[in-house]
């Protein structure tokens, strides 16, 4: 550390925030200066893998005994990612606090195992819109205000501030903060960013920020070897606006020759010792592996200064990520799941339940086969216009062993999600339905059981003779960010021994992430559970309908929440685990199927406590 932690936190305290002068503007915050930053970058494509990366960092640091907290930034115009379409940009991860987020936090989540906030994603409409209230309020009065110094300063700020947050569970804030620069570095909405993270670096001081530069190094299939040219390129433009890279990570489809390490090493003025290649892997369960294995730990905690303070181990623990991603590799016995929704040709767009049926699928020993099915090729007009994806799409959903149907938002493909929901139903298929998905169940459970042929929600059809499903009161009509039913909620459980409840070892409430605006016409209800389908759990009214079961069925739950938001690896979200297990047993014995899935469900709860 630049001073002893004591002396710089008494320093710090006695430090009035005015006190610190830059060099050239003034007037600036105080710099907590034992916090450790990391920065990760990216050149020559988008692409590459700087949030799996930067996952793996916090990982490796993690496993050296360090506390880690993360940050994204997206140079993006946005407030944040809540109006994005899936098909822009992936989907939209939900944090506790209601964050509608990129979809890097939800790596940052799932391999750190932390909690993070909205703060903990940057964006330049976040920045534009504190400095533009800042002006309102006559913070700057008699300056004019500009992109340098006050949307820099107000970036490092937010950086400052949300890296003490404390994001494991405990009131202790983190000693590294990796911190993630979305895009490509040339791109004209990152300027501020990069001029931004100059100065920071220069603020903090050496020996508190490492600069970890992801680039490609390609196989040209003409020449035959490994060209080094597009990541001395990237580095010279890295280095022309003012940052130097301390680690170099270069993407390439094979290992790095060791004539190639040099050479970048030359021309890039980056020690041998503190090159990383992240070549193509089985699993990104490795990455981390790659890591400790080049020594990617040992370069960055001499950078910051960490490596000979007795502070942390030099040695990363990462014993239980080895045998994960080992035992991932030797899966062969498949468990195959059918995704019924509309954005099945981008898999970013359901990354989430994919990690969460993966988390599920390797507890269990299983291989995860995911059939993709267009929700739009299930429905009858498809088999007159598009006659061959319509016999494919109900090739694979009759193959499947179990069916899933995700969220989503508009009326594009969800009658072909209704007859998914009705092929599982009718012929004991395992079924989960999350928000949209369980709208959908009840919707199908009115149609073909109760036979209200009407039956349709207001997001649908807004002038339905029989609303089952209808907007939410508090919801807005006019503004279409932020105004959902989000974060984390607490769902009751009304009946003790139904099957989401054992799943969730038997617990009287459960927390889960919402995204949603439309609900279950709560006035139906009382009909829907005279005509056998069960509510078996709700808010804290009562009256806001949160799990659906068939208690007739092997396995048909729906949930107007997003369990896999807090699904990780090895502590899988117990609903996906249901799912699984229910195929996985099915198979094997029928009659006990469901009471093994609860047994195993126990031990892995017993894991994830222990």
């Amino acid at each position: 550390f630049s001073e002893p932690p004591k002396k710089a936190a008494a320093a710090r305290a006695s430090q009035p925030a005015s006190a610190v002068t830059d060099r050239r503007f003034g007037k600036l915050p105080r710099v907590y200066v034992d916090m450790k930053y990391v920065l990760v970058t990216g050149g020559v494509v988008s692409g590459l893998g700087k949030g799996v990366t930067a996952s793996s960092i916090g990982v490796l640091l993690k496993a050296c005994g360090l506390r880690v907290t993360s940050i994204k930034i997206d140079p993006y115009l946005n407030t944040d990612a809540g109006t994005m379409s899936p098909f822009e940009h992936g989907e939209v991860f939900v944090l506790d606090d209601g964050g509608e987020v990129d979809l890097d936090l939800g790596n940052y989540e799932r391999f750190l195992d932390i909690k993070l906030t909205r703060d903990n994603n940057i964006t330049t409409g976040k920045i534009y819109q504190a400095v533009i209230n800042k002006e309102r309020k006559g913070d700057y009065l008699g300056k004019t205000v500009q992109v340098v110094p006050h949307i820099t300063d107000e970036i490092q700020d937010w950086i400052e501030r949300v890296a003490m947050n404390p994001v494991d569970g405990t009131d202790k804030p983190a000693d590294v903060c990796v911190i993630e620069l979305g895009g490509t570095i040339g791109d004209i909405e990152s300027m501020p960013f990069i001029e931004a993270l100059g100065q920071f670096s220069y603020r903090v001081g050496p020996g508190n920020f490492c600069l970890v530069h992801v680039s490609l190094v390609p196989v040209l299939t003409v020449v035959g070897e490994q060209k080094t040219k597009p990541t001395q390129h990237s580095v010279r433009g890295l280095r022309g606006l003012g940052l130097m890279p301390d680690i170099l990570a270069c993407r390439s489809t094979q290992p790095l020759e060791e004539n190639v390490k040099l050479k970048l090493s030359q021309f890039c003025q980056v020690p041998v010792s503190n090159i990383v290649n992240l070549h193509d892997v089985t699993n990104i369960w490795h990455i981390p592996l790659l890591l400790r294995d080049q020594r990617a730990h040992e370069a960055i905690l001499k950078v910051l200064g960490l490596w000979c303070v007795g502070k942390v181990p030099q040695e990363p623990k990462l014993s239980e990520w080895t045998e994960r991603a080992s035992r991932f590799d030797k899966l062969k016995s498949p468990v195959r799941i059918a995704m019924v929704g509309k954005y099945t040709g981008i898999s970013d767009s359901y990354l989430s339940i994919l990690k969460a049926l993966l988390h599920a699928s390797v507890a269990l020993d299983r291989k995860l086969v995911v059939d993709w099915v267009p929700s739009c090729d299930l429905e009858d007009s498809a088999a007159v216009e598009t006659p061959d994806a319509y016999e494919k799409a109900w090739g694979l959903l009759k193959g499947a062993n179990g069916v899933l149907v995700p969220g989503g938002f508009g009326d594009r493909g969800v009658q072909g999600k209704i007859l998914a929901a009705k092929h599982a139903r009718e012929n004991n298929v395992p079924y989960l339905g999350i928000c949209l998905g369980m709208q959908i169940a009840v919707i199908e459970y009115a149609r073909s059981v109760m036979k209200l042929r009407d039956a349709n929600s207001t997001e649908f059809d807004p002038a339905a003779k029989t609303p089952c499903v209808i907007f939410m009161p508090e919801g807005s009509k006019t503004h279409m960010g932020a105004t959902m039913r989000l974060g984390s909620r607490r769902t009751f459980f009304q009946v003790n021994n139904c099957k989401s409840a054992k799943l969730y070892a038997n617990a009287n409430y459960v927390d889960e992430r919402h995204r949603h605006r439309y609900e279950v016409n709560p006035d139906m209800v009382s009909e829907f559970e005279k005509a056998g389908l069960s509510f078996v759990g709700r808010d804290e009214s009562g009256r806001r309908m949160e799990i659906i079961e068939l208690p007739t069925h092997k396995f048909f739950v729906g949930t107007q929440f997003h369990p896999e938001f807090n699904s990780r690896p090895g502590k899988p979200s117990p609903l996906f685990l249901g799912i699984d297990r229910c195929v996985v047993w099915t198979a094997r014995a029928p009659a006990s199927a469901y009471f093994r899935c609860c047994q195993l469900t126990d031990q892995v709860h017993r894991r994830s406590r222990s």
